[in-house]
């Protein structure tokens, strides 16, 4: 997976480096963000 930065804009660009020709997802700056904080903050007891 690679992630681009620096890019400007809302958006966080990401797709599969194996892959880099192919399609990439784009997700909002806010989400990626949460998503992001919520990989560092652990596993999730359920």
């Amino acid at each position: 997976m690679e992630v681009a930065d620096g890019f400007r804009g809302a958006v966080v660009p990401v797709r599969d480096s194996k892959a880099p020709q192919g399609p990439s997802l784009c997700f909002e700056a806010a989400s990626w963000a949460a998503f992001i904080a919520e990989l560092k903050a652990g596993p999730v007891d359920r």
